[in-house]
């Protein structure tokens, strides 16, 4: 049985190779906040498991059969999410400590029935989409916020990332899934972007808030 450490790393690599296209044992320490020779230790472990190539000197590669793994331990832990908001009323910045851990069940039932019950859903409560049980993600035609001009009419359909201050932020000011907005202005000393939305609402969001929200153009 894969250790929920194991999973963990195997996470973190998916997530960091994704992103780089390479990964670095720096910066898989870093990103487990371990040190070099713990996460040495790991990565041996998981190219024993046929997860990844190691080579000294050289960067991490993740294999199919290790992205595939990891792929589903996401769809473990988005699904967990979305039966938390859908089912137990939990709101979307309460959900990922406890999907963390759930996401190490093994039990492949477990979560069969979850998606079930969920009605079979394409994306979590921040917009991330579920992989299916083969570990395949469905594309998102999604584009920043801070991609769109003045006078354009968007839904917010996803989030880049989903960390606890971003969530709470947009909370505070009444912005979730499927919130329509229309791109008043944007500064362009700081590109920061000023929306109308809920009617009559007006707010300036930062540059950094605008690259962290995905939307679609409306009809």
């Amino acid at each position: 049985m894969d250790s929920p450490t194991e999973e963990n790393y195997l996470k973190a690599l998916f997530k960091l190779s994704d992103e780089k296209g390479h990964v670095s044992i720096s910066e898989l320490s870093a990103a487990m906040n371990v040190s070099m020779p713990t996460a040495n230790s790991m990565v041996k472990k998981l190219d024993a498991q046929g997860w990844l190539k190691y080579e000294r000197y050289k960067p991490l590669i993740i294999t199919e059969k290790g992205k595939k793994k990891a792929s589903l331990i996401i769809r473990k832990h988005r699904l967990t999410e979305m039966f938390l908001v859908e089912k137990m009323g939990f709101s979307w910045e309460n959900v990922h400590e406890i999907a963390e851990q759930v996401e190490h069940v093994q039990s492949e039932a477990f979560f069969d029935r979850m998606d079930e019950l969920l009605g079979y859903p394409k994306i979590d409560p921040h917009g991330s989409p579920i992989p299916d049980k083969e570990g395949k993600t469905e594309d998102q035609p999604f584009f920043q916020l801070s991609q769109c001009s003045p006078g354009q009419n968007v839904i917010l359909r996803a989030l880049t990332q989903s960390d606890l201050g971003l969530l709470n932020y947009l909370n505070s000011r009444s912005i979730t899934l499927g919130t329509q907005m229309q791109v008043m202005s944007k500064e362009s000393y700081d590109g920061s972007i000023n929306v109308l939305y809920a009617g009559d609402r007006i707010e300036t969001l930062s540059a950094l808030i605008g690259e962290k929200l995905l939307v679609e153009q409306m009809e």
